[in-house]
């Protein structure tokens, strides 16, 4: 890893656990934790969805580049680090707070938790996914036409409907 990833790295280690800190803070000291756990779960979610629609965009940018020429190796560092230091941890914290807010709530009965859990599961399957492909990308292979990753890039969107659909109006 290079001297800048390094360093991106221990900022994202320290953020994670002034993250985690703050949360234990909360849930130790606020009379009201639930609140302050939806909040950063919502936070995380928003960080989550963020690398989730850009990342493709990046691969349908990247996938035109020569392999080897200076712009895919911007590429490689940019989808390297959106995905290991902003991606990776909102999407371990989303699920951590969701999971809490979903067992504060005693929801693990409701119908509609249970889609939000099956689209959320979809979704880091299409998360995972996208991982393995900024390590193809990092090898200078190209899994994909651009096409369809214009394709893919819709997924974590239409997801997304569903899952915020299940939580705002918990039809069922």
């Amino acid at each position: 890893m290079s001297d800048s990833g390094a360093r991106s790295g221990l900022r994202a280690g320290i953020a994670i656990a002034a993250f985690c800190t703050g949360a234990a803070a909360i849930y130790v000291f606020s009379g009201d934790a639930y609140l302050w756990f939806k909040a950063l779960h919502i936070i995380a979610v928003i960080a989550w969805m963020a690398g989730l629609l850009y990342l493709p965009r990046l691969f349908i940018y990247h996938h035109d580049k020569m392999p080897g020429s200076e712009t895919s190796e911007t590429f490689k560092t940019m989808e390297s680090r959106l995905y290991r230091f902003i991606m990776n941890p909102a999407m371990m914290i989303a699920w951590l707070f969701g999971l809490f807010i979903a067992w504060q709530g005693q929801w693990f009965s409701s119908g509609w938790l249970h889609l939000k859990l099956v689209a959320l599961v979809a979704l880091t399957l299409a998360h995972v996914y996208f991982g393995r492909a900024v390590r193809a990308f990092g090898r200078d292979e190209r899994p994909l036409t651009s096409g369809r990753w214009r394709l893919l890039n819709e997924v974590p969107a239409a997801l997304m409907i569903v899952i915020v659909i299940m939580a705002v109006l918990k039809p069922f």
